[in-house]
């Protein structure tokens, strides 16, 4: 391994006058490399990362506007929702609005029509107390006069003899052939 050292320490010490070598001091080395290497990075790789750069700010653009689009798109879509979503929320109100008042108009006719069919039924109930009472009074007053009917034949029959009896019966008949020739 001391060979291979000292080779390398053999190649640091050739004489600089016209001749090409390795330097192996590595703090005098490294700078000067580090130079070298980032000019010709520099001076090739601007292009390079220059178009990289434009690229990535490019699509960056493009992203943005995209975006910027559809924010707009989503805004409007979002103010067509809110309009619909009023509309409809207006509708409802008058549906709910209508329906009350459809209610309350159908409560004010069922109580109508049941005050309606209540009068009558009353008046269909007063007819038939007074049919009941007609009726009631019709055959009172037949009672009555089959009764009085009955003691005033009683009382004739009481009353009566053969020779009252012979004359009334004469006489209704002399009433009749008087009545005939009138009207003849």
């Amino acid at each position: 391994m001391k060979n291979v050292t000292d080779s390398f320490l053999s190649l640091g010490h050739w004489p600089s006058a016209g001749s090409f070598g390795f330097n192996t001091d590595i703090f005098a080395t490294n700078p000067i490399n580090l130079s070298v290497v980032l000019g010709v990075l520099i001076f090739f790789g601007k292009g390079v990362l220059s178009d990289l750069l434009d690229n990535r700010k490019q699509r960056i653009l493009n992203t943005i506007r995209n975006s910027e689009e559809l924010r707009g798109g989503a805004v409007e879509q979002l103010e067509k929702a809110r309009a619909r979503l009023r509309k409809i929320e207006t509708e409802a109100e008058q549906f709910r609005v209508n329906g009350y008042s459809e209610i309350e108009r159908e409560k004010l006719n069922l109580i109508d029509s049941t005050y309606k069919t209540l009068e009558q039924l009353e008046n269909y109930k007063n007819e038939t107390i007074r049919f009941e009472q007609q009726r009631a009074l019709n055959q009172v007053r037949q009672r009555v006069f089959q009764q009085a009917l009955q003691r005033a034949l009683g009382t004739l029959n009481s009353c009566l003899n053969n020779e009252l009896h012979l004359r009334t019966i004469s006489a209704n008949i002399g009433m009749l052939g008087t009545m005939k020739e009138i009207t003849d």
